[in-house]
């Protein structure tokens, strides 16, 4: 912005505004009132906004409450700045005003600014722009809009694209047997296809959660206006404007069948945040895994090797760490305390609006940008390129007492118990001590404790109890 300013108006009176800003008094209000957190409202809501305030101009027209040409430039203006070409023009702090209404305002005075150009005479703000609406039932629209699209237009293919590298990784090491672990004990094999395909079964299962919850962030508050009456609204515009926008986006918009609710409320908002705390809590577990499985390679598990992506240490030499799930871990952290964060914020209606909508709004898409991301970069950088230590795996497997386990049914749990102590304590594979304790032969237990077929369940059978 140049040092130059220009005098704007609004109901308050007069106030200097940088004399090339779009905005008007309004926003010029809310940039001095909120200088708290620099950070403003993510591009994504701004697009989504623009094309709230492009669909409620179709709207209007075709209800014959827009003139043509008037319209015509409305309808240009908001579509720049769904397009995004004007994002520096919205300058306000995501903390501000609950109802969002300062962003509204900052919207209306850009487009109105743009459309008086288009137009070549001036068009207002609040009677123009803004007709049929309320900063009350745009700003929850714009929250459900810009986050449907983006969970359609960046998380779900994220998610679906992590779930094919991890089927692809399961084709080339899926047979390989390790051994199992739980409590972080040593526990019964698992081939790494089960292992990776418990992951996926997790993502997938996120997936389904997500377009689950779809059906009430496509039910829009626009047509509510203030309080849920609709106030000032055509009583058809509702439904026109979610018509426009469908065709503006894509995606099938419908008006919320009570707009009381979808004002007052943010529940929408909320079960979308746990679904994606819920694929956070995934993210977290699987990145984890990952670091343990990586880990060593000497003196941890070392039955992985991630790709190595640069170096691990400024003072020792050779280092190298496992950096991509490590951010995945920060990140699930990051969206796990957003999800808190929309929880309180969610709760935060008082009568007939809800007054924490802009936290909500960015908490949200910062969630869904986040995951979208780290997914992308932990399948490609992560899991695509690992290799395997089938050397440590397979030794790892001779000396797992666990593995008579799969004799209890023949020789009963105590008996077991007894081999799994000698084999542990004389550091002795299970075979050679069952071999003396029992009367299976060498053939028998080779047969009863081979690793992959432990892997595929079930009782094998065979031998005599107690022997």
């Amino acid at each position: 912005m140049t040092t130059s300013s220009r005098i704007e108006r609004d109901s308050m009176g007069e106030l200097q505004v940088p004399a090339d800003a779009l905005w008007g008094a309004q926003t010029q209000r809310a940039v001095q009132n909120f200088p708290i957190s620099g950070t403003t409202l993510p591009s994504t809501f701004i697009a989504a906004l623009g094309l709230v305030k492009q669909a409620a101009c179709r709207a209007n027209a075709a209800l014959g409450l827009l003139a043509p040409n008037l319209a015509r430039a409305i309808d240009a203006a908001a579509a720049e700045v769904a397009a995004g070409k004007h994002d520096a023009q919205f300058p306000i702090d995501m903390f501000q005003t609950g109802s969002g209404t300062s962003t509204n305002m900052n919207a209306n005075e850009v487009i109105a600014h743009l459309a008086s150009r288009h137009l070549g005479r001036a068009v207002h703000p609040n009677d123009d722009v803004n007709m049929s609406q309320s900063s009350n039932d745009v700003i929850p629209t714009t929250i459900h809009v810009s986050a449907a699209l983006a969970v359609e237009r960046t998380l779900l293919p994220a998610l679906e694209h992590v779930c094919r590298v991890l089927q692809t990784k399961e084709g080339e090491v899926g047979a390989v047997v390790k051994t199992g672990r739980t409590h972080l004990m040593d526990a019964m094999p698992v081939t790494l296809g089960q292992e990776l395909s418990g992951w996926r079964a997790q993502l997938q299962n996120g997936r389904a959660r997500l377009q689950s919850t779809m059906p009430r962030l496509l039910a829009l508050a626009q047509g509510g206006t203030a309080v849920g009456t609709g106030i000032n609204a055509h009583v058809q515009f509702g439904a026109r404007f979610c018509a426009e926008l469908a065709r503006l986006t894509g995606l099938h918009f419908v008006p919320s069948p009570n707009y009381f609710e979808s004002l007052a409320s943010q529940d929408a908002a909320v079960e979308l945040s746990g679904q994606l705390k819920t694929i956070a809590v995934s993210l977290m577990k699987i990145a984890n895994d990952l670091r343990w499985m990586n880990s060593g390679p000497l003196a941890g598990l070392g039955e992985i090797a991630l790709p190595a992506l640069q170096p691990g240490s400024s003072i020792m030499p050779g280092k190298v760490n496992p950096v991509i799930p490590e951010a995945a871990a920060m990140v699930a952290a990051q969206v796990i305390g957003y999800d808190t964060t929309i929880t309180i914020a969610g709760q935060a209606g008082n009568f007939q609006l809800n007054v924490m909508l802009p936290v909500i709004a960015y908490d949200l898409l910062e969630s869904i940008r986040l995951l979208a991301n780290v997914l992308v970069a932990l399948a490609d950088r992560a899991i695509a390129g690992f290799t395997v230590n089938r050397e440590r795996l397979a030794e790892a497997l001779e000396r797992n007492p666990i593995l008579v386990t799969a004799l209890n049914p023949i020789i009963g749990y105590e008996k077991g118990a007894a081999i799994a102590k000698q084999a542990y304590a004389e550091g002795r594979p299970i075979r050679e001590v069952a071999q003396e304790l029992t009367n299976l032969s060498a053939q028998e237990l080779a047969k009863l404790l081979d690793p992959l077929e432990l892997t595929r369940g079930g009782v094998k059978g065979g031998g005599s109890p107690g022997g």
